[in-house]
């Protein structure tokens, strides 16, 4: 069974904005690795509207190799949009979701291939909510942010983790790579 790996960026006060992040070759390296491993990634409208800007790339490519490497990689994986308001999207590799994440999430977890990402803080929650994020892969910026979106916003029930490991940027941030797990019953 493939698993569901969150994956986010996000602040060292929990918060998620693209902006605030150090977007440097090697961030860029670390998630065009990340995209070539999966066979699918998920995102909310929003997220899916601000990775576009990669197509752009794809036409006027930057200075940076990173960047454009990122941009082929982004272009190529298949995505799947949950949308209330979208109803096509014009990019060749995207489809709006016909099913609600639960449903689609099992599906996709039932057929064989590579992982699936998720890549939208709204679409994180909802599948931590519903238990399906096998893996989260979060890498905390350092930088502290005071406000914004907050990447476990509307969180109620606790969720025990186990770290599998980490990896240090050298621009300072931090991934952490966490797993799931039964939270033990306490005898107090």
């Amino acid at each position: 069974m493939r698993k569901l790996i969150a994956a986010i960026n996000m602040t060292l006060d929990g918060f998620c904005d693209h902006t605030a992040g150090i977007p440097d070759e090697e961030l860029h390296q670390h998630y065009t690795e990340l995209l070539s491993q999966g066979d699918a990634i998920l995102y909310g409208r929003i997220t899916y509207q601000l990775m576009e800007f990669w197509r752009t790339l794809l036409e006027n490519p930057s200075e940076e190799k990173s960047m454009n490497d990122f941009a082929i990689a982004i272009d190529k994986i298949p995505k799947i949009v949950f949308s209330r308001t979208l109803k096509n999207v014009d990019w060749k590799t995207a489809r709006v979701a016909k099913r609600g994440i639960k449903e689609e999430v099992l599906e996709l977890k039932q057929q064989p291939g590579r992982d699936i990402l998720v890549g939208s803080p709204s679409l994180i929650v909802q599948c931590t909510k519903l238990k399906l994020i096998d893996e989260y892969q979060i890498v905390i910026h350092p930088i502290v942010l005071g406000n914004g979106l907050p990447l476990f916003k509307n969180i109620v029930d606790r969720v025990d983790l186990k770290l599998l490991k980490t990896k240090t940027f050298g621009s300072g941030a931090v991934a952490l790579y966490y797993e799931p797990t039964k939270r033990k019953k306490s005898n107090f």
